[in-house]
């Protein structure tokens, strides 16, 4: 995929990109995958505002994913499509007795391609297998963390993650943010890196682009009044103090994780 620019005839398509779209599918989805999704704007059950900057957008339907890859066997990609509820692309594969299921399409697979999932796969782009039989050094995406669950870690666009080594009943993974833990060598990933690699590099151009996707404006904290913001007030154009939350939670330099019972299988922790 490459990353298409606009002729600036109008101000909203002077620093517009998107990534180009030639190679997906036009097809529409697969009905018996789509389900509804109800969008609550923010509000919670009374009506009333308790997530800010979210509301409005365009109308999507749910396309449902198979982050298991439970069924054996070989399926044939049918198309690659586009999902509106991530920055990933999908695919369509129909296995061999007419079954439809989508995937997280991974960069480089096309329409044709074959793929199969479960163990004693061979380890192919686009092949799901546990990760006791993927060879050191490839990588990998959509990476369970409890077997049979389906796909928690590397799933977004362009993101991969390395399989390190093997030790005993566990295996080394190297995730996207650089952290460094243990996964159970019996969980299931796939092979390769997640397609749409430029989606980071797309800039939107206009505030209207952005309400589309059901993002509201956001007001800067430092612009607000003393009442309203920890890092609002001051006379002129107050730095606002130390980066802090609306709640007064420090935005920099302050651990913010919870601990868990997985922290035991962290080697090293993500890149700072």
């Amino acid at each position: 995929m490459a990353i298409k620019k606009y002729n600036p005839i109008t101000p909203g398509l002077r620093t517009k990109t998107s990534v180009d779209y030639s190679g997906i599918s036009n097809k529409k989805p697969e009905r018996s995958l789509i389900a509804k999704i109800k969008k609550s704007g923010g509000r919670n059950h009374d009506g009333k505002m308790t997530m800010r900057q979210m509301g409005g957008g365009h109308k999507r339907r749910y396309r449902i994913i198979d982050f298991k890859r439970d069924k054996e066997g070989v399926a044939t990609v049918d198309s690659i499509q586009y999902d509106p509820n991530r920055s990933a692309f999908i695919a369509l594969v129909v296995y061999g007795d007419g079954e439809k299921r989508y995937i997280i399409a991974p960069d480089g697979l096309k329409e044709g391609d074959k793929v199969q999932s479960g163990s004693g796969s061979a380890p192919e782009l686009g092949n799901a297998l546990p990760l006791s039989e993927i060879p050191l050094g490839s990588s990998i995406h959509a990476i369970e963390m409890t077997p049979g669950k389906g796909a928690a870690l590397a799933r977004s666009a362009g993101t991969n993650a390395t399989l390190m080594g093997k030790e005993g009943r566990y295996v080394v993974v190297k995730l996207p943010s650089g952290e460094v833990r243990r996964v159970l060598s019996v969980c299931k990933a796939t092979i390769g890196s997640t397609s749409n690699p430029d989606h980071g590099l797309t800039v939107l151009g206009k505030a209207g682009r952005r309400r589309w996707l059901g993002r509201r404006p956001r007001v800067r904290g430092v612009a607000m009044n003393p009442v309203d913001h920890p890092m609002g007030g001051g006379e002129g154009r107050a730095s606002g103090g130390h980066p802090r939350s609306r709640t007064g939670i420090m935005a920099k330099g302050q651990k913010t994780r919870k601990r868990k019972a997985s922290d035991k299988l962290i080697i090293s922790k993500r890149k700072k």
